[in-house]
Order: C-alpha cells, then structure tokens, then sequence
C-alpha cells in the first residue's frame, strides 16, 4: 500500500485521506507493532515517534453499545457503539444494518466507509448477534 504522507497534515488528515480513497488504514508503531486509535503523531503504547500506515480488516466485536431513543421528525433511534477491532483499537462508531435495540454486546461486525457526506467516516454492520446491550 502506498503510505499517505504528508509533513504539513496531521494524523487526522491522513485518516481522512485514506478513507476517502475507501481504505480504513490506521497507525501501527514499528516499535511496538501496535496500532492505536484515534491517529496521533506519537505511539500511545510506548511513545514512538515511528509509526507507519497499514489498512485494517473492519473485523471486530461490539464492546459496549446503548441505544438512543428520539422521535422520527428528529430522525429516529440509533445506536452509539465502541467497537474493538481484531487488530487490537477500539473506535467509536454506531452499527447499521439492524434496528438499534438489536445491537448486543459480543456480536461480530465489519466496518465499511460511509463517504455519503463531505467527512467520510467509519460504520459497521453485523455479522452475528449475541449477548446483551443497554437501552437509555
């Protein structure tokens, strides 16, 4: 993959890049060998500055997951989802595919990239459904 660099953009930016170009790629530290989330300029692990960018599977469980509740005129339920992905990051993010109440704790997704507005971002659909979520 050819590595989106760029001195006068931070991670942030990069990110975006990618996801734009419909590639989920996040830092990885060629110190550590970890990847982290949210991107930054310095290793969260151990505080290297040697960080290269590699795509992700999208594969990941659902954490914690709540629904929220509001009327249809302001565009109905959803849910708000932290995802850990195989790779070892937790995102932020909200499962599609299934009625918000449905997303549980335990269950498989895969992320695909929403550029359906001027910010592409990350959304994950199921691929299983056990275990339990809370509702507020």
């Amino acid at each position: 993959m050819t590595q989106i660099t760029n001195k006068e953009v931070g991670p942030d930016q990069i990110y975006t890049d990618y996801l734009k170009k419909q590639i989920f790629a996040l830092p990885k530290c060629m110190k550590c060998k970890k990847y982290h989330f949210f991107p930054r300029t310095a290793c969260p692990h151990c505080g290297s500055f040697k960080l290269e960018w590699y795509p992700v599977t999208g594969a990941g469980e659902v954490y914690s997951c709540t629904t929220i509740y509001r009327k249809s005129e302001r565009g109905g339920n959803y849910n708000v989802s932290l995802i850990t992905l195989n790779e070892g990051p937790r995102i932020m993010s909200r499962v599609e595919g299934v009625e918000p109440e449905s997303v549980k704790i335990g269950s498989r997704v895969t992320a695909s990239i929403d550029n359906e507005t001027d910010e592409p971002f990350v959304i994950f659909t199921p691929t299983e459904i056990p275990g339990s979520c809370h509702t507020y």
